[in-house]
């Protein structure tokens, strides 16, 4: 029994430093770097909040293998990954989980998480054929299938609701489309993984299409954030209060374009929120910035303002919250009261949250009258 024991042992032990050295001959490898572009969320939150006093080495965009083991480091035992970590640092994680706390180290979505990490470590495994990558990836999806709501949707950081801001639920969406789809970085998935990936999706395009607010019998587009079961629009942080949201619903947009051989439902839905970009756009007037002295906050530090000016040819924009009923664009500061001009919010939060933008504008212009054209020929 002793030597059954103690070989077993030296077996696993030759396993581990078989796999460092396949390790360590990856990372002497030349890679081409693997967009970092969708985990630029949280690690700007990383920049922003905890490491704007820090000077940490950082990895280059094709060190992808040592960006991976940042990732694997980080890993919750449930699949999913903490937000806002910076994962091009080179920081000892009992660094960064000091700094953070704890409770920030819980696996969740928000700042478009964990689905990103998933695609990138798909890519590193494709590209260096390590399964400790595709075992990886593997543990994420099933974190992704174990935690959407039996209603369809996925919850963020801040409120237990489907919540479409941060990238939640489209980003869910996206990846687990990807998978169905067969992209390069996810052929080598299993027939049951992609069968209950679907299931999930169809599940989550459905809760979707449910959540689109109605006013006066007519389709609008989407809040933030949205009840499990009544699918109705709900609050989230304080200054994030119901409204129809033109960042949120332009990305569902997007997404339902996507759909090759849309259901009448999905074109009804994408052809009622382009009505209500139209209905809701904002004309004569742009945002200025101008420089301030440095004010520090929790979050960011601001070295500029942003105002208001009337400016007939400026193209449209959006507000990020619209009322339900009115579409008239209004704000809120940390203590819960509505406001409907920038200059009533205050400093820490007006520049530090997208109060207006240009969200829908490329939807307009381009990718609509694209997608009318191409379902029109296939009538």
């Amino acid at each position: 029994m002793k030597i059954c024991v103690l070989l077993c042992c030296c077996l696993f032990a030759v396993g581990l430093c078989q796999a460092n050295d396949r390790i360590e001959t990856a990372k002497a490898q030349t890679y081409q770097a693997i967009d970092l572009h969708p985990l630029r969320d949280g690690m700007s939150h990383w920049r922003k909040r905890y490491g704007r006093d820090r000077n940490d080495p950082m990895y280059d965009p094709s060190q992808i293998v040592h960006i991976a083991e940042n990732m694997l480091t980080y890993q919750n035992a449930d699949g999913g990954w903490p937000n806002n970590v910076d994962w091009q640092a080179q920081i000892d994680p009992d660094t960064v989980r000091t700094i953070k706390g704890e409770r920030r180290m819980v696996s969740t979505f928000d700042n478009h998480n964990t689905f990103s990490q998933i695609d990138y470590l798909a890519k590193v495994y494709v590209a260096t054929d390590l399964v400790r990558y595709r075992n990886a990836v593997e543990r994420g999806l099933d974190y992704i299938l174990r935690e959407q709501h039996p209603t369809g949707g996925w919850r963020g950081w801040d409120v237990d609701a489907i919540t479409y801001n941060d990238g939640v639920m489209i980003g869910v969406m996206v990846l687990l489309k990807d998978v169905i789809d067969r992209k390069l970085q996810f052929v080598w998935v299993s027939d049951d993984l992609h069968a209950k990936a679907k299931a999930a999706l169809d599940r989550a395009i459905d809760v979707t299409l449910k959540c689109q607010i109605v006013v006066d019998g007519k389709k609008t587009g989407w809040c933030q954030q949205h009840d499990h079961v009544t699918y109705e629009p709900v609050k989230a942080r304080t200054y994030e209060l119901p409204s129809v949201t033109a960042g949120q619903t332009a990305h569902i947009v997007r997404f339902l374009m996507a759909i090759e051989d849309p259901s009448a439902e999905i074109v009804d839905a994408i052809e009622s929120a382009v009505q209500w970009f139209q209905e809701a756009k904002i004309e004569g007037i742009r945002l200025k910035r101008i420089e301030i002295d440095p004010a520090r906050f929790r979050n960011h530090t601001a070295t500029t303002d942003l105002v208001v000016v009337k400016d007939p040819d400026a193209p449209p924009l959006w507000a990020r919250f619209h009322e339900i009923g009115t579409n008239r664009p209004f704000m809120a500061n940390r203590d819960g009261n509505k406001v409907y001009s920038l200059s009533e919010v205050a400093l820490e939060r007006r520049t530090g949250y997208a109060w207006y933008g240009y969200w829908p504008a490329r939807i307009l212009e381009k990718d609509y009258p694209m997608w009318k054209n191409k379902n029109r020929r296939k009538q």
